[in-house]
């Protein structure tokens, strides 16, 4: 049967939601720089905007519908956040961006949800993209990576940030922003912005730690018994660390130009902050190397063990075609129709009283001596 378009695009976006698959489609070919065209899918039901307005005397939470109902935040001296969640709406996007007269290539980098972490310096704004990667235990125990497209707009004295869900992945930092003696009311936009990217770097640990968990795991069972599921496991677990890899890499180039280059936007008070990041992200990007080695290590001593398997079985195999070759041999000679009438020479035995109990003693010597050889090698 045939599918039409859009039942492809669901069977996509169904796939997006189950495997964290970070690409549905592209934007066709040839589109002018800065068209923006949504490339995810849609997992909320509607575009929400919350404004965070905040200083050291006060800390409001507004939600909105209209952008333009964040102007006298923005136009006051306290520092303003303003929360997108859901990137499937690019007309009720396209308010936002043209209020804060964004450039098209930021625009089109949000709603492309396949992007790079980058961090891109503009006239008027600090432009971030990152990769927020998150966990989910399933029924049976498994547990699966999810990883939302996460872009931070840092403004004069405005943040923005879009997300693709409306999961409270900030939550902490709505927390800190209710008491009045943190830093994130004290200091200026730009330590908001260092803070969400912080939370975000954060989330990296706990995936890490996760994976390192279900490595050890599988190394256990395959010490134990080697079966078919645990090099499948193997294969899901390599998958995620190269996801890992390409999600955080080079974030750490971004960040760094954030340090060493010059910002009106960012203050130096600031940049000691983003070095922390910095090396949170080097420390991440060191355990996943460290975690790609042990999945290739485990490779290894599965392939090993069914090795050593089969090593056991063929030489049980073997010790019993030993046994059994020579009583073979002795049972195949007997088989010949000779007549010992005919000749003396013609198997004599065939006529003793005892021949058939004596061949059989015979034939239980030979594999019980073979068995006290096999035994003393340490063959068994």
């Amino acid at each position: 049967m045939k599918l039409k378009p859009s039942q492809i695009t669901r069977k996509l976006e169904s796939l997006f939601l189950n495997n964290h698959v970070k690409r549905v489609y592209r934007k066709p070919p040839g589109q002018m720089p800065g068209t923006a065209i949504h490339t995810g899918a849609k997992r909320v039901e509607n575009v929400t905007m919350t404004i965070h307005d905040f200083d050291l005397s006060h800390y409001d939470v507004i939600p909105i519908e209209k952008v333009e109902k964040s102007e006298p935040y923005i136009l006051n001296k306290s520092k303003t956040w303003i929360q997108v969640c859901g990137l499937h709406d690019v007309d009720k996007l396209r308010t936002i961006w043209d209020y804060f007269e964004l450039h098209p290539l930021i625009q089109e980098d949000i709603v492309s949800t396949s992007q790079r972490p980058k961090v891109e310096f503009y006239e008027d704004a600090v432009f971030i993209v990152m990769r927020l990667i998150t966990h989910k235990t399933e029924p049976n125990g498994t547990i699966n990576l999810h990883t939302e497209q996460v872009s931070i707009v840092l403004g004069k004295n405005y943040v923005l940030s879009f997300q693709e869900t409306d999961e409270p992945i900030f939550e902490p930092i709505l927390k800190r922003l209710q008491q009045q003696t943190t830093r994130l009311r004290k200091l200026g936009p730009d330590y908001l912005a260092y803070a969400l990217m912080d939370t975000i770097v954060d989330h990296y640990f706990h995936s890490l730690d996760l994976v390192s968990i279900s490595i050890e795991e599988v190394e256990e069972k395959i010490i134990d018994k080697p079966e078919e599921r645990h090099l499948q496991k193997i294969h899901a677990l390599r998958r995620d660390m190269i996801f890992l890899r390409k999600s955080v890499w080079s974030l750490r180039d971004g960040i760094n130009s954030m340090i060493r280059d010059d910002s009106p936007l960012i203050s130096n008070e600031v940049k000691i902050f983003l070095r922390d990041v910095y090396d949170h992200v080097v420390q991440v990007i060191d355990s996943i190397e460290t975690s790609r080695e042990m999945i290739i290590g485990l490779y290894d001593m599965y392939m090993s063990a069914l090795s050593i398997k089969m090593n056991e079985v063929m030489k049980v195999l073997t010790i019993i075609a030993t046994i059994f070759i020579p009583l073979t041999f002795i049972a195949g000679i007997y088989g010949m129709n000779f007549d010992p009438e005919a000749s003396p020479f013609n198997m004599p035995e065939l006529n003793w009283y005892f021949g058939y109990p004596i061949s059989l003693i015979f034939m239980l010597s030979i594999a019980l001596g073979l068995l006290l050889f096999f035994k003393r090698k340490g063959w068994f």
